[in-house]
Order: C-alpha cells, then sequence, then structure tokens
C-alpha cells in the first residue's frame, strides 16, 4: 500500500508544480495528469481532500466495493482512507480537488469539530449533487482559499480554515437538502433498511446486530446511512437497531415463556445483565416487570 505523506508529493504526482502553500492546496482537475500508475492501484493520502467533480470519469475502489467516479459532484475522504483508481479509465474532467493536511488545523477548533462532518467517511456513491447555484457557492469559497495559500502571514491559517469551515457547512446543508429531494430513491432504502433489520432477526444470526453489519449490507457506509435516517425519521441507525430489539424482546417476554437470559441470547446479547439494562431505559420496566404486567 502506497502512503502520499504530503501536500508537495501528491501535487508532484499530478504532474503540478509544487504547491503555493506546504499544508493546503486548492487543485485544479483540468491541469493533472496522472504519473506512477503503480502508485494509485492501491494509496491512502495523509490528508483531508474535497473533491468538486465536473465531467470526470473512471473508477475508483474503497475496500472490495468499486464506483462509477462520475456518480457525484462533492466527494470527500478523510486522511488514511484505503482507495484505488483505475488510472486507464481515469478522465479528471474539470472541477477541483481541495487537500488539506491534518496538522493545518492544529490549534484551531476545526481540529476537534471536523470529526462530526461524517461526510469524510461516505463512499464514492454517495456523492453530493449539487445544484448549479450550490456549486457556485462552494466554487466561489475554493477560489478564496486558492487566493490565500500565497503569501503566506500570520493571518493565513485562521483565514483559510474559516473557509474549510464555511464550506462544510454549506456541504452539510446541501446534503440534508439531498437526502429530502431525492425520496423516490431515498424511500427505497429505508424500505431495504427495514428489511434488512428484519431478516436479521427472522434468520436468527449469531451476535448484535450492528450498524456495520446493516451499512454493509446496503452498500452505504454508516455515517451515510444513519444521516439519512435521521433526516426521514429523527433517529439515526443505531437507534432504530434499539428498537427493533425492543419490540422483539416484548414479543418473546409476552408469548413465550424463554427465560431473560435465554431471551437475551437469541437477540444477541453476551450478557442478559446488558439486555436488562437496554430494556429498561427504553421501556422504564425491567423484562421481568414487563412479563408480570401481561399476568
Amino acid at each position: 500500500m502506497n502512503t502520499i505523506k504530503s501536500i508537495s508529493e501528491f501535487h508532484r504526482l499530478l504532474s503540478l508544480p509544487e504547491p503555493k502553500h506546504p499544508m493546503v492546496s486548492m487543485i485544479n482537475l483540468s491541469e493533472s495528469i496522472f504519473l506512477d500508475e503503480d502508485v494509485w492501484k492501491g494509496f491512502v493520502n495523509s490528508f483531508y481532500c474535497v473533491a468538486l467533480k465536473r465531467e470526470a470519469k473512471g473508477k475508483i475502489r474503497y475496500g472490495q466495493q468499486h464506483y462509477d467516479y462520475d456518480k457525484g459532484v462533492l466527494s470527500f475522504t478523510a486522511p488514511n482512507q484505503v482507495q484505488y483508481l483505475d488510472v486507464q479509465t481515469m478522465e479528471c474532467g474539470s472541477g477541483y480537488l481541495l487537500i488539506f493536511h491534518p496538522d493545518f488545523l492544529m490549534k484551531h477548533p476545526l481540529a476537534q469539530s471536523i470529526s462530526r462532518y461524517g461526510f469524510f467517511s461516505y463512499a464514492t456513491n454517495e456523492a453530493l449533487h449539487l445544484s448549479a447555484e450550490e456549486e457556485d457557492d462552494l466554487i466561489m469559497i475554493l477560489k478564496k482559499i486558492d487566493k490565500e495559500c500565497a503569501p503566506i502571514d500570520r493571518h493565513t491559517q485562521e483565514i483559510i480554515l474559516s473557509q474549510i469551515e464555511l464550506l462544510l457547512n454549506y456541504s452539510k446543508r446541501f446534503y440534508e437538502r439531498q437526502f429530502i429531494t431525492r425520496k423516490n430513491n431515498n424511500h427505497q432504502l429505508l424500505i431495504t433498511f427495514e428489511q434488512e433489520v428484519n431478516r436479521y432477526f427472522e434468520n436468527e444470526q449469531t451476535g448484535l446486530l450492528t450498524v456495520q453489519y446493516i451499512a454493509q449490507r446496503m452498500n452505504l457506509s454508516p455515517n451515510y446511512l444513519s444521516d439519512l435516517l435521521r433526516v426521514h425519521t429523527g433517529q439515526n441507525t443505531q437507534q432504530h437497531i434499539h428498537e427493533k430489539l425492543i419490540e422483539k424482546a416484548k414479543e418473546k417476554l409476552s408469548t413465550t415463556s424463554l427465560s431473560v437470559s435465554e431471551i437475551a441470547y437469541t437477540l444477541g446479547f453476551e450478557h442478559s445483565q446488558s439486555f436488562s439494562t437496554l430494556f429498561k431505559k427504553k421501556t422504564t420496566m425491567s423484562p421481568l416487570e414487563f412479563r408480570q404486567s401481561f399476568n
């Protein structure tokens, strides 16, 4: 696995001149040419990437999943995410690529808050589709960042990071709009989510149902799935799983003679105490108290 450690190294691999700033760069994709084909067959970046693509084509792979590169307009990757590019089919098209090193965030509030922007873990097929107006808003911010990269003075970091934070907040707004406006597609995803959860319990899988399991079954990242559910239902994936667990527990407590420990085991809990704690938290009653209420 190849690690691209610096902004300068990334520039060289795209046949670009040295960056104006060593920790942050705004790249024009139409000026980029991929070099050293072997590097792109499996690599990680040591920095954040925000790509606004127009007419970009090619294949990209995260883990074992392949996606078309041209399915999204705006996409995000965090440091150390494994990526694979098919340079043979890659066409950069036009657009912009903002890259910035985590060290650039040091001693700034964004260093702590950037983890709250869940779209940095989204897969490429979950990219943000922009309207023309939204695209113009983001390009304006990107150009301001580029302008501030040189000359460097004591205000440079603060100004650039304020623009990056603005870009991320706009992106968060646009993602929420996308969750709502793409209703037909998202409605089907909600149906698929419900089906996968029910299938898990019907097949009596071993172990607790996890967010990661459901997301993998749906070919979505955990953060994307949780954000989608939160916008449409007010609850994230974990909360939905807990609701389903309690629903199944109530069913078994009221219709079977299984002990609390046996029920906990059938639902995937390793320890019955963990099950009882969750049940009481969600219902204000212990499992036994709930069972007794039916007698």
